[in-house]
């Protein structure tokens, strides 16, 4: 009797590994406009339905970060033997900023065997960057990383997480930029 529950179970758990499920892909982070307290990041993630039926996406979360480029340090006394381990931590903190995360619920449903574009915006106080590039140095640019969990709703299967990353440069606008007006900007 157990064998032919275990029959069924890899029967259906075959059924179910070849069955089509969505896939996505996400575009490069951009600047897609900025004022004078705060600069605007847009991404998209670009979803294929494969099914005859729409799916409902249950939420869409995403973190922006600062990849880990090493600024150039001032000289630092060499720290002594206690120190070392909060030293070295302190600096791997500071090499992989969080510059903004967080979570669009029920942005809508996947229409039935198409492609769908979802936009990802993120909205960063200018304060923040500045501190982000006094810790870069001077060439403005942020070596970015975008992530971005999709889940969505797949009948039987259930709720299905599709993880996405891309990572890229952004070169941020200078002060006579803000100062002209808030402009909109890509990846220059």
């Amino acid at each position: 009797m157990s064998s032919l529950i275990d029959k069924a179970k890899e029967f259906v758990a075959e059924k179910i590994a070849q069955t089509p499920k969505p896939e996505a892909s996400l575009a490069s982070v951009s600047i897609r406009s900025f004022t004078r307290d705060s600069v605007l990041f847009h991404s998209e993630v670009a979803v294929l339905n494969p099914y005859s039926h729409s799916i409902p996406i249950c939420q869409l979360s995403y973190a922006l970060k600062s990849a880990g480029r090493l600024p150039s340090l001032p000289s630092f006394p060499t720290p002594s033997s206690s120190n070392l381990w909060l030293f070295f931590f302190t600096m791997m903190v500071d090499l992989c900023r969080e510059v903004a995360s967080g979570t669009m619920p029920d942005p809508g449903s996947l229409p039935a065997s198409a492609e769908t574009k979802l936009e990802v915006s993120v909205k960063v106080p200018y304060d923040f960057l500045i501190s982000l590039m006094r810790d870069i140095g001077r060439d403005r640019d942020i070596d970015d990383e975008m992530q971005v969990g999709l889940t969505i709703d797949l009948p039987i299967i259930g709720d299905f997480t599709i993880p996405l990353s891309t990572k890229g440069e952004i070169k941020l606008p200078t002060l006579s930029d803000l100062l002209c007006g808030g402009g909109g900007g890509g990846d220059e």
